[in-house]
């Protein structure tokens, strides 16, 4: 996303110990010096297409942020999260900003206070989401909770939780995703890693009957009788026997964000095992592979293993580049004008910024991105703001503007 030690003593091949401590940055601060900003561009980025930017940091001084997200209808207010639980906001102009809530979480690995999303009428019902990890009856459980803001403007207002929307165990401590994301037919999409240790133990990926290592589309305006939301009717997989209805995709092993481009399509960062990360789409009852495939290659087993209705993601990177991607966001916004139109994602270890041509990912072939440089940051989350302009959330503590140089 301290406790080395107990995670060494838990955790034993290196790619478990990368995963399992994916947010501490005791273990993986930025490489370089965070006060120069200054991109560099090595090993396979240097033979690809080149984009000049520079980061601009517009606030900092949060403690291990995980989330970032601008306020509708408030152009200069934005909302961090924390991994320990606390929502904060902040002014992007003037750099103040104070605390919102405290939420009552678990920290261990990848655990903490994780997502957020705004709903799609906010600015009309006040109504946001958030997905954190919490001790329930002695176990570790990942909710997705309602909650309402007070009047505008949004700072400085109460905030309360209202109803918990659903709630999963997970096994494990890394590997619980976190994110939330509305799409653009009003539905709730909840990312949910494979429940964690390493190679999926319980198989999950593949296994209709479990939320973990799925992408679920739930109605939270629709409620039932049994819970805080609705099963659409279209879902895939609500006629499947055995299967759970809410579930949109399948074969993720850990959806480290995600986000819906202008033209509809659901693009996922999907965090990798021993060699490979992907980003790749997530349509309607796809599956994306893991646990048979990590990207476009064999996993189980590890060789010979089936492709016939695996889709494939139409980028990898191997662990020479990165280990561990970060998904992005599609910049609408014209701050920076080579970026406007593309999708913008990085690797949270190895700091690099990348921008990709989602028109050219329509074929089945891998496409190839160009690079923004490699960067002494730790890119845990992207945002636009109300103009469509692009935002990093360094997990070092800072949120980082992108704008031309």
């Amino acid at each position: 996303m301290v406790v080395a030690l107990v995670v060494t003593a838990l955790f034993s091949c290196q790619a478990l110990l990368r995963t399992a401590t994916k947010l501490y940055p005791q273990r993986y601060a930025p490489q370089g010096d965070p006060g120069a900003l200054v991109g560099t561009f090595l090993g396979a980025d240097v033979e690809r297409a080149h984009l000049a930017v520079k980061l601009t940091r517009v606030a900092s001084g949060f403690e291990q942020p995980t989330t970032l997200a601008f306020v509708p209808a408030e152009p200069d207010t934005a909302v961090v999260l924390e991994k320990t639980g606390t929502m904060k906001w902040f002014d992007v102009k003037t750099g103040d900003g104070g605390d919102l809530a405290t939420v009552p979480v678990t920290t261990p690995s990848e655990q903490g206070l994780l997502g957020l999303a705004f709903h799609p009428r906010f600015v009309e019902n006040r109504r946001f989401f958030l997905n954190y990890t919490l001790a329930k009856d002695g176990k570790d459980v990942s909710r997705v909770e309602e909650w309402t803001a007070g009047p505008p403007p949004l700072r400085g207002k109460t905030v309360k939780a209202v109803r918990v929307v659903l709630e999963v165990e997970q096994p494990y401590a890394n590997h619980n995703g976190g994110h939330l994301a509305f799409g653009p037919d009003g539905m709730l999409f909840i990312g949910f890693g494979d429940g964690g240790f390493a190679a999926d133990p319980h198989l999950a990926g593949q296994d209709l009957g479990t939320w973990l290592g799925k992408m679920l589309r739930v109605d939270v305006d629709r409620a039932d009788a049994t819970g805080g939301y609705s099963v659409p009717t279209d879902n895939p997989f609500v006629a499947t026997p055995n299967a759970r209805p809410e579930i949109w995709a399948l074969g993720l092993r850990n959806p480290w964000r995600y986000a819906f481009a202008p033209d509809g399509r659901l693009v996922v960062g999907d965090v990798g095992q021993d060699a490979w990360e992907e980003v790749g789409f997530a349509a309607r009852g796809d599956n994306l592979g893991w646990n048979v495939r990590e990207g476009r290659h064999c996993f189980r087993p590890a060789e010979g293993c089936r492709a016939e209705g695996l889709r494939d993601p139409f980028f990898e990177y191997g662990h020479d580049e990165g280990q561990s991607v970060t998904g992005g966001v599609v910049v609408t916004g014209a701050r920076v004008p080579g970026l406007m139109g593309r999708y913008l994602f990085g690797d949270f270890i190895a700091g690099k910024l990348w921008a990709l041509d989602l028109g050219a990912a329509a074929s089945a072939a891998l496409v190839q991105p160009t690079a923004l440089g490699k960067w002494p940051v730790l890119p845990v989350s992207f945002a636009l703001d109300e103009a469509g302009d692009a935002y990093v959330l360094d997990f070092a503590g800072a949120v980082l503007r992108l704008d031309a140089p």
